[in-house]
């Protein structure tokens, strides 16, 4: 690990400014993420600027019945939080899917948000990698890709975000609130994480000295009835093959409201708008289920080992939809 300078922000507008006058600086909140990849020789600041003391360690309501979450707040502590618990089950159940409770107590909602992808070739620095160092190549569309993208992929990279919380928020309609040294900004949650294109090595649209500092969950009636559901190859301190958040509400058998997202099937987190277009308004059904992952599937362009991942999807998606379908009618 090479030496580094460090630096404690004090406030918002210092955090942004110190970042910004330092090519070489970085953020660090909890280290889940950046340290890892410190260690690897894959991530290699000049300097990090602490925020994890910032004051963005609350949970508060806003008058509008908007859910306002602090960057720094835990993620262990948002899972318990019994608001989220109450109005957005799939968010606290997404929190708890991801890795362990030892990490669970460090990482931080912003922080979680950042992180990098797990593909081998990013993490090996002795292996090429277009997000790593742009122009090198993708050796995961001929080598080991069994837990990459099929959908939104492109040739330069076919690598998955590994965030599970990320997924619920998409689904949500969560807006992300940032702040650099010209101001503030809101970022749509699923808009925030980029597909790969031609620039692989942007994870996100945020630009250099961007600092988020609270995300935003909108007043949601269809949330109260939601859920995540994870697949993996254990049963815990995994990443996803594939995940779902879905929420749903039913009026006389009929759909009447649908939020749906998908993990680990893209360069960001899925939100299946297709799926939601073909489910709305029609009825509660199995095969209604089915079709409309079909139709958002219909563009997916699996690699020789992740074919498997359509048929997973196709499938979790109708079971966390019939759950919460089922759950409803009692």
């Amino acid at each position: 690990m090479r030496e580094f300078a460090y630096h404690e922000a004090a406030d918002v507008q210092g955090a942004v400014a110190t970042l910004s006058k330092d090519p070489e600086a970085v953020f660090i909140a909890g280290g889940t993420n950046l340290v890892d990849l410190m260690k690897l020789g894959v991530a290699t600041p000049g300097a990090l600027v602490d925020v994890a003391r910032l004051p963005l360690h609350d949970v508060t309501e806003l008058p509008d019945g908007t859910l306002r979450i602090g960057a720094m707040v835990r993620n262990s502590d948002l899972a318990a939080h019994p608001e989220v618990r109450r109005r957005y089950p799939m968010l606290s159940q997404a929190l708890l899917a991801g890795a362990s409770g030892q990490l669970r107590n460090m990482a931080t909602t912003g922080g979680n948000l950042l992180q990098r992808t797990r593909c081998r070739y990013f993490q090996d620095t002795s292996q090429a990698c277009n997000k790593r160092a742009p122009g090198t190549g993708c050796p995961a569309r001929d080598g080991e890709h069994r837990n990459l993208a099929i959908l939104g992929a492109s040739e330069s990279c076919v690598a998955t975000h590994p965030s599970d919380m990320a997924v619920a928020l998409a689904a949500l309609g969560a807006v992300v609130h940032v702040s650099n040294p010209g101001g503030d900004r809101r970022i749509a949650a699923d808009e925030l994480h980029r597909l790969p294109g031609e620039r692989p090595e942007r994870d996100t649209v945020l630009d250099r000295g961007d600092l988020i500092t609270a995300v935003d969950l909108p007043p949601l009636d269809t949330a109260r009835n939601s859920a995540y559901r994870k697949a993996r190859d254990r049963a815990s301190y995994a990443f996803a093959t594939g995940s779902v958040a879905a929420a749903l509400t039913i009026d006389n058998g009929m759909i009447e409201g649908v939020r749906l997202a998908w993990g680990a099937v893209a360069h960001k987190p899925w939100r299946a708008h297709l799926a939601e277009e073909a489910l709305l308004g029609g009825p509660a059904t199995r095969e209604a289920f089915l079709a409309a992952a079909d139709a958002e599937l219909a563009a997916a362009e699996p690699l020789r080992d992740n074919a498997f991942k359509i048929q997973l999807i196709r499938n979790m998606t109708a079971a966390t939809l019939g759950a919460l379908a089922e759950g409803q009618d009692r």
